[in-house]
């Protein structure tokens, strides 16, 4: 059995830990879950991950309740590879099926669904995972980010998934129903180590039923257009981005950001809400930089949250964002290849020595402005 230690980790740390023990089908043993938290133990969120892994591996668990700070967590899978897919005869397969999922209160559907997406590499068949819970929550990427950042960006490696949303799920009452599809997919090597040319801003905006009288998701998306083209044009009069492009209209905000995109979605939802992302692309990938409504912030407000974040990676070298830096490595210790990141995190780091406990090794080099996490195809996973 692999033990683990998560003083000094969080939720991250749980699903990638479980995804590692699928993918090795190897036993491990969490102490101080969530260690670094101000609640630590097992939350809603993290507790259905644990439970949804359990199910579609057979997997032998204890631990599995709320608060729970230690966990055991052995999967029973059969090995040899499947036929054509590249992957080894010792390697396990999953089998495929359709479950449902209750996450209870307003606990995270996108991040149980990004803890799942490393399977489809070991899948004999399609598996389905149908998710109530949180689709646009705090401390978890909108679902819009999933569907039009990450999984845009890992199906070019190879990674076939698909996300449906029925209904939205915002604080405190979730209530969001949405689904995971997921493929047999031969992940290729990711290779992420530069940024290419700026092509353009994709925007999607959206907002509960309850706060379609305000227009909030119109004027989130003019908050975030209006503050990137101050961004790059400080001496000039601001571009009314709002007024001046059409929805879905490819026209300049300013002399370097193209709006690609641009949607403004009303959704029905059990609680109030509204959320932002923001769509980078770039030649050789996608950034996503997001911000979600919040009681008493102007709608405006929400959207430059969004901008200001989108500046600052802007004004940096990685080809991605800080969230997907992390949410890679277990992909990256799958496939191998380069990503370039923002910042060594905590998240990042974790993640690194995660993998180490695994036997997979890690180079991490620090220029002082990015970091590249690079492994090598010897000692990939897979």
């Amino acid at each position: 059995m692999c033990d683990l230690d998560g003083s000094d980790a969080g939720g991250q740390f749980v699903r990638s830990a479980l995804a590692l023990a699928v993918l090795e089908n190897e036993p491990i043993r969490i102490e101080n879950v969530r260690g670094d938290r101000s609640t630590p133990g097992l939350r809603h969120q993290h507790l259905a991950v644990l439970e949804t892994m359990a199910e579609i591996c057979e997997a032998d668990v204890s631990g599995a309740e709320l608060g729970a700070e230690t966990i055991e967590f052995d999967p029973d899978l059969e090995v040899g590879g499947r036929n054509g897919a590249g992957v080894g005869a010792d390697r396990p397969r999953l089998p495929g099926g359709d479950y449902a999922v209750d996450i209870g209160t307003a606990g995270s559907v996108t991040l149980l669904f990004e803890a799942l997406l490393p399977l489809a590499t070991i899948l004999e068949s399609p598996l389905s995972i149908v998710a109530t819970g949180g689709t646009d929550v705090a401390w978890s990427p909108p679902i819009d980010y999933l569907r039009h950042v990450k999984l845009p960006l890992v199906r070019r490696c190879g990674l076939v998934a698909a996300c449906e949303v029925e209904r939205r799920g915002f604080y405190p009452d979730g209530g969001g129903r949405a689904a995971l599809h997921l493929a047999p997919s031969n992940l290729r090597a990711i290779e992420l180590a530069e940024r290419g040319p700026i092509e353009g801003v994709r925007c999607y905006s959206t907002e509960s039923t309850s706060l379609a009288d305000r227009d909030v998701a119109r004027r989130q998306l003019e908050g975030a257009l209006e503050r990137l083209s101050i961004a790059d044009r400080e001496d000039e009069p601001a571009v009314a981005g709002a007024d001046a492009i059409g929805n879905g209209d490819a026209r300049a905000i300013d002399d370097s950001i193209e709006v690609l995109d641009r949607r403004e979605l009303t959704v029905s939802s059990p609680s109030p809400g509204s959320a932002i992302v923001l769509r980078i692309d770039h030649g050789t990938g996608v950034a996503g930089l997001s911000a979600l409504g919040e009681r008493g912030t102007p709608a405006e407000r929400v959207g430059e949250d969004a901008a200001d974040a989108a500046r600052d990676w802007l004004e940096g070298a990685a080809p991605v964002d800080r969230h997907l830096a992390d949410q890679l490595l277990v992909l990256l210790a799958v496939a191998g290849g380069r990503i370039r990141v923002p910042t060594v995190t905590d998240h990042v780091a974790a993640g690194c020595n995660l993998l180490r406990s695994f036997g997979i090794e890690p180079t991490v080099t620090d220029d002082g402005e990015t970091a590249i996490v690079s492994i090598g195809a010897s000692t990939t996973l897979l």
